[in-house]
């Protein structure tokens, strides 16, 4: 990640686990929101969003802070509430505890749910810098949180006896990339229609990366349980398309979310962002292979 994208990053995600960190608060549901977002995974939905507000001229660098941050929040709830028993029942993320083994699960019940309202308190703080650009954010933000499309149905679908795959993927990984993309050119001031396309195929390219991480890597590697896929009976790419055609499927993917980035004053700097966190994506057997 861009030095300079991970202090914006890391600053506004500090400030907003510090308000929950007051006297007067819970010190335990406090501490558990801090476990679920210290230390980071690789912030590549708020990475991407300030690349995109970067791309369009970042006119108002206070809005783009809160906007990363707000999906950061967004994501990290949606990990506590996956790890509980009641769906993934995964003991470790990250490779520390995860946040119902460390704090219990009606915390991390909370913690989930505290950091949902505080990603959307984050926005409204840094509104007034460009209050005609707030409602486009806080809306986009709501509805890749919630139903039909967001990640709260990603995660309905794994309860329903027939899963469309691609509308899985869509919800449960995809809305937070295209909320990323969309978010950053809103908060720069641009037309988010443009930005949609580089969003989801992103998304789509992170859920067949997992899929492949899922079926291949360990737990140590990982940080995380793996073989959830198939304990979970859920739909994923290397059960539909084998491991050398998810691999190829991804590199597809990648390609086109590049080919996707429209011209803007930035498209150099973010062309080379993508091509990195490619680069990152495809399990090193393959980065060679499969092309």
């Amino acid at each position: 990640m861009p030095a300079q994208f991970a202090a914006r990053i890391e600053r506004t995600l500090e400030a907003a686990a510090a308000r929950a960190e007051t006297p007067d608060a819970p010190p335990k549901l406090a501490a558990a929101m801090r476990h679920a977002l210290f230390p980071g995974g690789a912030r590549v939905r708020p990475q991407l969003a300030l690349a995109v507000a970067m791309a369009c001229g970042d006119d108002c660098p206070e809005l783009s802070d809160a906007a990363a941050a707000s999906i950061e929040l967004i994501h990290c709830a949606s990990l506590v509430h996956d790890d509980l028993p009641m769906f993934d029942d995964a003991d470790i993320r990250r490779g520390k505890p995860s946040v119902h083994k460390a704090f219990s699960q009606p915390i991390a019940l909370l913690a989930g749910d505290a950091m949902i309202v505080a990603a959307f308190d984050v926005l409204a703080r840094e509104g007034h810098f460009q209050p005609g650009r707030l409602a486009a954010l806080v809306g986009t933000l709501a509805r890749a949180t919630g139903v039909p499309n967001g990640i709260c149905a990603g995660q309905g679908w794994e309860s329903e006896e027939h899963i469309e795959l691609s509308a899985y993927h869509r919800a449960k990984t995809g809305a937070l990339f295209r909320a990323a993309t969309t978010m950053g050119a809103l908060a720069a001031g641009a037309e988010p229609a443009p930005w949609r396309e580089l969003g989801d195929r992103i998304g789509e390219a992170f859920q067949v990366a997992d899929d492949l991480r899922d079926a291949l890597m360990t737990s140590e590697e990982l940080g995380k349980p793996v073989g959830q896929d198939e304990v979970h009976q859920r739909p994923n790419a290397v059960a539909l398309l084998g491991v050398d055609g998810a691999v190829g499927k991804l590199k597809d993917i990648l390609g086109g979310a590049v080919a996707s980035i429209p011209d803007c004053p930035g498209k150099l700097v973010l062309t080379k962002i993508v091509e990195a966190q490619a680069a990152r994506l495809v399990p090193a057997p393959f980065a060679t292979s499969a092309a």
